[in-house]
């Protein structure tokens, strides 16, 4: 048993409103170069929709991740043989198109305008080449477009659905979106850093996050290609791959990540898991249908006295462990198991996961009346507004027992806390709910507690990160520690 440690994050949809706050924080923080203009690190996007860069979830047409060939998994985007020929040119590679061209505005024609009778406007220009453009996308550009026959219409999820189903999608009665906030997952078995020529991407082995040398990359882009879920990208003007780095600088000091410290929702949670390294292949090869139960069967129990033992032997700190007992994370994925990955088909093993989202009450007009199709206070959850089929392509590789099971908890937890609250429900009925849901009353509490009531430090439960051990595999930490907080002498360009 390789016992490892791995920065883990959990998003609750349910709670996510669409704000953007997080986008902008990571915006001003990390990608306000030149040659990042396009870049979001972190984004929001509206399900359902097409999402940025365009159609990301369609590994026909871009193909990332991994896929089962021969009784073992090989990257989809690139091989032996076809990295040198791709290696210049990859047909798989977004293109600006996908992602937009980043703009700013003519404001000397705003602030300069001679007087007129007319009304001065600030006409749009490129930001990569300075001419005047029109603008037709940006970075969430189908933004609170559910319903739109342009945008939701054209999501990679809805395969799998019957026509009915896709066409009820579109009923005006039973309009819906939410809202799915994404960022790097940081994966445990990232396409990313296996595709990567040059050896520049490199998961942490203290703490599992993945990043860039940006003195070894040589801009192969083969990255770009490989990561299935596009949070990778060029800098145009360096000649260098940049990705979401976790905002490391920030966890190193205890605090939280910028889109995490600022979002609005508190939908946001962080947390440090145990998980055997030695089972990444094994688990990554499942059958489709396997792989949630997998993938949850690699995290481990930090309160084992067993991989505790493993874990000390390995270099995991006490103080990793102990933060390890009190994550977040590990309650959501593990224990409750209403904590789903995204798209676990790309067989990545991502590390960040996802509540699914309860969808509005299915309701339908009768002349003046506007009626519930559901006799109970909460609706049934087959009769959601999204399809069962369309959050299990999102969130269960096509299938949806484990979505049906987070959403009954979900559920059962809600008619319950509405009994307590309220008393229109009968607790008899909340507790029958709950029995079904396999959920017990403590659990329920905890998940409120934890879902509606929670403070900061039950968010974010950072663990002391001890760099300076890390760093004694490389160099002494006292000629390290002189050398660090001024970046490079050079600025990253292009070249070697």
């Amino acid at each position: 048993m390789n016992v490892r440690s791995q920065i883990s994050m959990v998003f609750h949809l349910d709670k996510c409103i669409g704000c953007h706050t997080c986008s902008i924080a990571c915006k001003n923080i990390w990608t306000d170069r030149k040659g990042a203009e396009y870049m979001w690190w972190n984004n929001v996007e509206t399900k359902p929709g097409t999402g940025f860069p365009t159609q990301w979830e369609d590994q026909e047409k871009y193909r990332g991740g991994w896929e089962k060939k021969n009784g073992s998994i090989n990257l989809k985007s690139i091989s032996k043989t076809r990295t040198i020929t791709d290696i210049f040119h990859n047909p798989s590679m977004p293109s600006m198109d996908d992602y937009y061209e980043p703009w700013t505005y003519k404001y000397d024609e705003l602030f300069n305008a001679p007087e007129g009778s007319d009304q001065p406007t600030a006409r749009p220009i490129s930001l990569v080449t300075g001419e005047y453009i029109n603008v037709e996308a940006g970075p969430n550009w189908d933004d609170d477009l559910g319903g739109s026959r342009v945008y939701a219409e054209n999501d990679p999820n809805l395969k799998n659905l019957s026509e009915e189903q896709q066409q009820q999608l579109f009923a005006i009665e039973r309009l819906v979106m939410f809202y799915f906030p994404r960022i790097c997952n940081h994966c445990l078995n990232p396409s990313c850093v296996a595709s990567c020529p040059s050896g520049a991407l490199y998961k942490r082995g203290e703490d599992g996050i993945v990043l860039i040398d940006q003195k070894r990359c040589r801009g192969w882009r083969q990255c770009i290609a490989a990561c299935p879920y596009k949070k990778t990208f060029y800098n145009w003007s360096t000649g260098k791959s940049e990705k979401c780095i976790l905002c490391f600088p920030r966890l190193e000091t205890g605090q939280a990540p910028a889109c995490f410290h600022s979002c609005v929702g508190r939908i946001r949670y962080l947390g440090v898991l145990l998980y055997d390294a030695d089972r990444i292949e094994e688990v990554a090869n499942k059958p489709n249908d396997e792989l949630v139960d997998a993938h949850r069967s690699l995290i481990l129990n930090p309160n084992d006295p067993a991989v505790i033992s493993a874990a000390l032997q390995n270099g995991v700190h006490e103080s990793v462990i102990e933060f390890a007992q009190k994550s977040p994370v590990y309650k959501f994925v593990k224990e409750w198991k209403i904590a789903l990955p995204p798209h676990i088909e790309f067989r990545t093993l991502p590390m960040l996961y996802y509540v699914p989202p309860m969808s509005p009450v299915m309701a339908q007009q009768n002349d003046d009346t506007v009626q519930s199709v559901s006799d109970s206070f909460f609706h049934d959850i087959e009769q959601s507004r999204v399809p069962l089929q369309f959050l299990a392509n999102l969130f269960g590789a096509g299938h949806q027992g484990k979505v049906v099971y987070a959403l009954k908890k979900q559920k059962a937890v809600r008619t319950y806390r509405r009994a307590v609250t309220v008393g229109d429900i009968e607790m008899s009925v909340a507790e029958k709910m709950l029995n079904e849901a396999d959920c017990t009353t403590q659990e329920a509490e905890a998940i409120y507690q934890l879902t509606s009531l929670c403070t900061f430090d039950d968010r974010f439960v950072i663990p002391p990160m001890h760099r300076e051990e890390a760093i004694e595999m490389m160099k002494d930490p006292h000629e390290h520690r002189s050398e660090v907080g001024f970046g490079f002498v050079e600025k990253p360009e292009r070249g070697l």
